[in-house]
């Protein structure tokens, strides 16, 4: 029998208030080369970037991209548009150290030895109709929806090597 996580005992307490506000804001990929990358965020993915910043005494640049919004409400003032980006949840945000390239550097993806980091995910409303679209723009596939057992997930590699995994939320089966 497969225990919920609802009756996993010390998991789900009441949440201390002291957490009120907080939002989980952004995940960093590190990226070699940002054209590339902003190219396949953007066109691919259907993301928007919200902000640049550059930093050159460090020698790097970080780019926050979001998704699925009305973006009138974001500010042309920079500080503002600053704060917004950094206030809003499940922002991805890519980092590129300058002199980085995709000839010169290769990131681990965490899905090989050593493993750690694994994937980002997608939900798309057609899962077909988005596969069948990565497909037309030449994106690689890690798995496809007719490998393996789990036919509802399919896994698509950005220009990184980073895992995205394409999903339509009304057909996961949570409980297996």
């Amino acid at each position: 029998m497969s225990r919920h996580f609802e009756q996993a005992e010390g998991l789900c307490e009441e949440k201390d208030p002291a957490t009120n506000g907080f939002v989980f804001n952004q995940t960093m990929l590190r990226i070699a080369d940002p054209v590339r990358s902003l190219d396949f965020y953007t066109r691919v993915m259907g993301m928007t970037l919200l902000r640049k910043l550059d930093f050159p005494e460090m020698k790097f640049s970080l780019y926050f991209l979001t998704h699925g919004e009305d973006f009138s409400e974001i500010s042309d003032d920079n500080a503002r548009r600053t704060a917004q980006t950094f206030g809003r949840p499940a922002v991805l945000e890519l980092t590129h150290n300058w002199g980085d390239s995709a000839e010169t550097v290769q990131y681990h993806n965490g899905n090989s030895e050593p493993r750690g980091f694994g994937h980002i995910g997608f939900h798309v409303p057609d899962l077909e109709g988005a596969c069948q679209r990565f497909e037309n723009l030449g994106v690689a596939f890690q798995k496809r929806l007719e490998d393996g057992s789990m036919n509802y997930i399919a896994f698509i590699k950005d220009p990184d090597g980073y895992w995205i995994e394409i999903f339509d939320a009304n057909r996961v089966n949570g409980d297996s």
